[in-house]
């Protein structure tokens, strides 16, 4: 079953932003790239927790014992989400750039002078500075991954190259969340072992739109965000086993050295831990939903659902693609060929040839449409394409989103 006009109308429901209305007219969130909206049944987990269920790790009492059950059940569904059998290689956090610096450091302990280090110009900040703080204190050479200006992709030929028996690490995003674009992170990662080097992966904006197989990737390490696919401010890190325990992590003593309270120290965020299983639940009943199977195990029906919103939003950026290249003044940076929807999500930046991104943004901003100006933490790319200070913007689809609304959001930006 696809993602017919019944299952988006049942997912809209569930989320009360979406009711949320500007100068008369129901506002349009096109902002999701930032952080998602989320249904009522996160909001709902995490206030249940905190009025039922709050208590600290380890108490011998009903709450405690409550809030520990919870807390295990949101690392099996976490588990489920990324595709692995272990919950116990998946450490929750405040979020991917607070794990990413924390984890770097550990890393980075492993190193030395004349190990090298590589990590891309397309990437969010959050999976660059971390590394080349790293590289910088454990006297690595670091390398930066340039991309073709045409359609902001990878310079693939010079990944390659730049892959050595001296590289350590390389950090790489599954998905620009700026132009959209989505890397061919298993080959990077096969030529990354080759060498017997490591591979981190920023799954941020991957998370929304493309089902996360830990496995498949081939990587060694994934880190993400919940509020990016409509959960909490939560971020989430995954290593592989023998990995993660093999590495000293920067914690307080009294805290375990088993997995996964060892990448954890210090008392999380159990309520948006509880939201994170909420948010996980709802993108699985999509999939029982669409596939007319209501006993589907978690990630069998997670693994329809990503199949059936990736399929919907491809019908999105197709009509936003196609809407904005009827625009002169309007330039789209990153794939246009509508040829190749499957090398991109459904994420688009744009620049106009009179307005600056804040411009623009404040001006759909009136008009109800929420959209992102700047570099959005992606400041690599925005400063190779010459765009600073005023970078570009950026319009996000998701699966809430209709066809009606990029309908709506190409009438204003044709009118301005």
């Amino acid at each position: 079953m696809k993602f017919t006009a019944d299952v988006l109308e049942h997912c809209r429901r569930q989320f009360p932003a979406l009711s949320r209305r500007i100068a008369d007219q129901p506002a349009v969130y096109l902002d999701g790239p930032a952080g998602t909206q989320v249904p009522q049944r996160v909001i709902d987990a995490i206030g249940n927790y905190l009025a039922h269920t709050n208590a600290n790790h380890g108490g011998l009492f009903p709450t405690g014992r409550e809030s520990d059950r919870l807390l295990d059940e949101a690392h099996r569904a976490a588990a489920d989400f990324l595709g692995t059998d272990d919950p116990d290689t998946v450490a929750f956090g405040q979020n991917m750039t607070s794990l990413t610096f924390a984890f770097s450091r550990a890393l980075a302990k492993t190193w030395q002078p004349g190990d090298e280090v590589i990590v891309t110009r397309v990437d969010h900040d959050a999976n660059v500075t971390p590394w080349v703080l790293a590289a910088k204190d454990a006297g690595a050479t670091l390398k930066f991954i340039e991309f073709n200006r045409s359609d902001c992709t990878l310079d693939l030929e010079q990944f390659r190259a730049a892959i050595t028996s001296k590289t350590k690490l390389v950090a790489v995003g599954c998905a620009s969340n700026a132009t959209g674009g989505v890397n061919p992170v298993r080959d990077i990662a096969g030529w990354a072992h080759q060498v017997g080097a490591l591979v981190f992966l920023d799954a941020v904006h991957y998370a929304p739109h493309r089902l996360i197989d830990v496995q498949a990737l081939g990587c060694d390490f994934l880190a993400c965000s919940a509020y990016k696919f409509f959960g909490p401010h939560t971020g989430m890190l995954w290593g592989k086993r023998e990995l993660m325990e093999k590495l000293t992590a920067y914690k307080v003593r009294p805290a375990t050295d088993s997995l996964p309270g060892k990448w954890m120290t210090g008392t999380q965020s159990h309520e948006s831990i509880a939201g994170v299983l909420a948010c996980i639940d709802y993108l699985a009943d999509i999939g029982r939903m669409v596939a007319g199977n209501d006993s589907l195990d978690r990630r069998s029906a997670l693994r329809e659902a990503y199949a059936a919103i990736d399929e919907y939003e491809k019908i999105l950026i197709d009509r936003l693609l196609h809407g904005l290249s009827q625009i002169d003044e309007i330039k789209v940076w990153g794939i246009t060929d509508r040829a190749r929807l499957s090398e991109r999500v459904a994420t688009v930046s744009l620049t106009h040839d009179r307005y600056t991104s804040a411009q623009l943004a404040e001006r759909l901003g009136e008009q109800g449409i929420f959209a992102w100006h700047g570099n959005y933490y992606a400041l690599q790319l925005s400063e190779a394409l010459g765009h600073e200070p005023n970078g570009m913007l950026r319009l996000g689809l998701v699966h809430y989103n209709t066809t009606a609304e990029v309908d709506r959001v190409l009438r204003s930006l044709e009118e301005v």
